[in-house]
């Protein structure tokens, strides 16, 4: 059981490193986004660019929301099971 355990959390340690490695790449803009910016910038609105972090932002933080609800289930449903499982 413990190995288990052990192997889970290696497992998820190991992903979340590739992860934060690779945040950097998550910085970038297409080029045609940065050209849009870069002249609405330019001509003084900068509500094309805002909008444009808020939508990277949306899209960086969805899968982590997702996942942490995911992970809320499964826990609630394994702490269930336990609670079966040591009744009988």
């Amino acid at each position: 059981m413990l190995a288990k355990i052990t192997k889970k959390i290696s497992i998820l340690t190991g992903v979340i490193f590739l992860l934060v490695a690779k945040a950097n790449i998550a910085f970038a803009q297409c080029a045609m986004c940065r050209a849009t910016v870069e002249n609405n910038v330019s001509s003084g609105e900068t509500s094309v660019g805002a909008g444009l972090n808020y939508g990277i932002m949306y899209l960086f933080a969805a899968p982590y929301i997702l996942a942490m609800v995911i992970g809320y289930f499964w826990y609630k449903n394994s702490k269930k099971r336990k609670l079966q499982t040591s009744k009988f």
